[in-house]
């Protein structure tokens, strides 16, 4: 997104959109055993494939740190994937900029026509302006949270579904792009999501419904159900917000408080017509995690506790069919 823009009222979310069709104890231990898991979501593991996209430096198009990152992403899909895409694009940005992209999609089950599609942007947003220090405006985010959490949950669940695989099919999309944008302009937001959308890996590609991973490592997290995934998903915020009651994340995963309407790469997906719901770390009063869009968001930020929370309520679901 990133517009990552709260829209606090509802009417006006609507508007935008209406054309297309009591807490649990905090959790003390990631190591924290569920009754309903199939496979155990390694905390450690998706740490470690955090820090290692930081070790590139920020993944902003166009840089060194990009390239040897898509480089990293491939071999790391190829290494559990039955078969991984690399699509390779060229999109604008609101300011003139063009860009070469790579999105990359890893599936498992490819000849089942029932998938369920996960994903997660992998760059990073080439400006820190949100920064409270405005002198440092002008450097890129490291985006150890925002990026590199959501895709080293899926890098996770990807291994996991290797040693054991799911009975539906998944695919799992790396998105380029997205946080090139301004609030200014809508659209200038979810760039690789749009190219994809547009050129799909496979013709008339759908799926039973996706789940978006954005900012979901930090510490402190709060998951609220987000207006736009109840819009246009409600069944399945349902089911992860659910699950996450039963498996024991319920401090994460808050039913009682909506998040607000968030420009995100799941409205284009949605646009396309496959239900797509976003987790992402909206706090209190509509706030995202503080060192979002700053100079702060590195691996101090990251915490064991929240990957493993957002990659077991997500690995259940996908074993739930």
């Amino acid at each position: 997104m990133k517009l990552k823009n709260i829209i606090l009222l509802i009417v006006t979310f609507l508007s935008l959109f209406s054309c297309k069709s009591q807490k649990a104890t905090e959790e003390t231990s990631i190591a924290d055993e569920v009754d309903t898991q199939v496979v155990n979501f390694n905390a450690s593991n998706a740490y470690s494939l955090v820090k290692a996209q930081c070790d590139f430096g920020p993944r902003v198009p166009g840089t060194p740190a990009h390239s040897k990152c898509a480089e990293w992403l491939e071999q790391s899909l190829k290494q559990n994937c039955d078969t991984v895409i690399v699509q390779q694009g060229q999109v604008t940005t609101f300011d003139g900029k063009i860009l070469n992209i790579k999105n990359f999609i890893g599936s498992f089950n490819t000849s089942n026509s029932d998938r369920i599609l996960l994903l997660a942007h992998w760059d990073c947003r080439p400006w820190a302006d949100n920064d409270p220090d405005s002198t440092k405006h002008s450097e890129p985010v490291m985006g150890a949270n925002d990026a590199a959490s959501g895709v080293a949950v899926l890098l996770e669940l990807a291994r996991l579904m290797k040693e054991k695989k799911p009975n539906i099919g998944v695919d799992i999309l790396f998105v380029d792009a997205e946080d090139w944008g301004t609030n200014d302009v809508e659209d200038s937001w979810a760039l690789g999501t749009q190219y994809w959308a547009k050129n799909p890996h496979v013709t008339g590609y759908t799926a039973r419904f996706g789940i978006l991973l954005d900012m979901v490592g930090a510490r402190g997290a709060k998951f609220y159900e987000e207006d736009a995934s109840l819009y246009f998903a409600k069944d399945v915020v349902d089911v992860v917000w659910g699950e996450a009651q039963r498996s024991g994340y319920s401090s994460y995963f808050d039913p009682n408080y909506a998040g607000g309407g968030i420009t995100d790469d799941h409205i284009v997906v949605n646009e396309m017509g496959i239900r797509c719901i976003d987790i992402i770390d909206t706090r209190d009063n509509g706030h995202f995690f503080p060192g979002w869009h700053t100079t702060t968001d590195t691996m101090s930020w990251i915490d064991q506790n929240t990957l493993k929370a957002v990659g077991q309520v997500v690995a259940n679901v996908v074993y739930s069919y």
